[in-house]
Formats: C-alpha cells, structure tokens, sequence
C-alpha cells in the first residue's frame, strides 16, 4: 500500500477497538461516536480485502486476521506515540524499573541490552537482580521476571519461554559418568528446590532417595553451575542458560534427560497499570525471544 494511501484513523479506530475489544469503549477512547468507530473499521477492511473483527451480538472479537495485525499496528503507535513525546519534552528518557532473576540477567537478557538501546535510546532500563523473590510492590518495580510455573497472587503472568533442567558437570566427572545411577557416586547440587533431584531421577527411571549429606543447596543457579565447573559436584540446571560454558567446554550435559520445573515468566502486578515504554519493554523482549 502506498504511504499516501495509508488509512490512519481507520487504524486508530481498529487499534482502539481492538485493545478494548469494544467499539463503544474505543469511541470513548478517541471522543467518537460508536458509529464512526464501526464504519473506520469496515473502511479498513475494505481496503484491505479481510473481515478483522467477529460481530456479535453482545460484544465483537478479532478474527485470524486481527490477530495479526493487532500487535503490528500495536508497536508502531506505541513507538510514534514514545518518539513524540520525546520530541515534545526534550527527549526526557522514561523510566522502566525491572527485577530479574540472577541467572535470566547474567546468561540471557544482558547481552541483548545494547540491541534494546540502539532501537529505544531514550527508555532507561533500571535493572535489579535477585534470587527469585522480589516484592514487586515495595520495590517500584514495572516489571519481575522470574523462574516458576506463572502462580504468583495478584500478579499478571507472561510465559517468556520453559527451561527444563538437567544435570551438568565438569568434563572430568562427565568421562566417568555412564549410566545415570554413577550419578549417586557424587555430591549432587541443587537450587531452591530440595526434592528436583528425586523428581529428575524418577525421570531416568531410578527409584531411590537421596540423603541431605549427599546434596549441597545453593540460593543462586549461577553459584551452582560454578561450583560444578570447579569440580565440587553436579549440578542440576537449564542448560539452555549456560550456552557461553557448553560451548566453551567448561561444562557438559551428559545425559538426555530433562525435567520440566517451570520457565522464565515476566510478571506485573494487577494494580500496576503499563505505561507505553513497558508495553515497548515487553514487546521487544517477545520480539528477542522470538528471534
């Protein structure tokens, strides 16, 4: 489509109604009538040849198609919206306030941070880490992503992507490791949760129980994973989070065998209404993982 022939207010109308899942609401929202709104849309769809909203009659829903246009018009409004403002009050940086659990910061989310910057320079990314509990609340934070099954109460939920977990060791202990019972032979490391190494062996087929002597707790995966590189044991971690010392070699997965423990979720709270550079935030980090 041409640039000149570019339906803006029937994009705004769809992008509204969309949103609100309403044209009623999104009339409110633009200072239209509810007609307005429906005829915007029906223009829109007749330019581009598709039916994007469902009628019904108590309400209306997308269609395959306003699915997938939704978060495209979504991004490009949003981004206008943050330039403009820039613009008009001196390109004063907004501010987004997120807690990250340690293993998540260090091995995913800040070696793409330079990406996020090149693309918004004017977002200021405050970035706090933690063992997987943080008190969003008391903190000011926007946003926590965190380890788990996406339960927290009074909190929104995102599933960012899953991590099973599985042993790993050094390259030494891994030579002398061969069917996963030569396991027991060795310190067992473990994070958070006291009984994953039970779970992950009944996974392999081993119905056994294992002494607390025989294990080591850690609160920080990171910690854990190190002190399997130097030899004091196996851990037992997401490997997909320790690529950099896979691929060094400084590590290695010697069996197959994953147990699913949960993923990495990002999380707001109910109360907290999102501001148009978290909503930025968040699409760029789906847009990350996606890629």
């Amino acid at each position: 489509m041409n640039l000149n022939q570019l339906p803006l207010n029937s994009l705004r109308a769809f992008y509204a109604s969309a949103k609100h899942q309403s044209f009623t609401k999104a009339a409110n929202e633009l200072f239209v009538t509810q007609t307005a709104v429906s005829q915007q849309v029906k223009t829109l769809e007749s330019r581009l040849g598709v039916t994007l909203f469902n009628r019904m009659p108590r309400g209306i829903s997308l269609t395959s198609e306003g699915v997938k246009l939704y978060p495209v018009v979504e991004k490009v409004f949003l981004e206008l919206t943050v330039n403009l403002d820039n613009l008009k009050f001196g390109c004063t940086k907004e501010l987004v306030n997120i807690g990250v659990v340690g293993t998540f910061a260090l091995n995913w989310l800040l070696p793409r941070l330079n990406d996020f910057y090149d693309h918004y320079p004017n977002i200021d990314l405050r970035i706090s880490t933690n063992n997987n509990i943080a008190d969003a609340f008391s903190e000011g934070l926007d946003y926590v992503i965190r380890f788990g099954r996406g339960h927290w109460h009074g909190t929104e939920a995102e599933l960012l992507f899953n991590t099973p977990f599985t042993p790993l060791c050094n390259p030494s202990i891994a030579s002398r490791l061969h069917p996963p019972q030569d396991l027991l032979g060795y310190t067992l490391l473990q994070s958070y949760d006291v009984h994953e190494w039970e779970q992950w062996l009944k996974q392999a087929s081993l119905k056994t129980s294992i002494s607390k002597s025989q294990t080591i707790t850690f609160d920080s995966t990171i910690l854990m994973v190190e002190a399997a590189i130097k030899g004091y044991g196996i851990a037992l971690a997401p490997p997909q989070m320790f690529h950099e010392k896979i691929n060094q070699h400084q590590i290695v997965q010697p069996f197959n065998i994953h147990l699913n423990k949960g993923g990495y979720w990002l999380t707001r709270l109910d109360s907290k209404q999102e501001k148009i550079q978290h909503i930025t935030f968040k699409h760029w980090l789906f847009e990350q993982i996606g890629s």
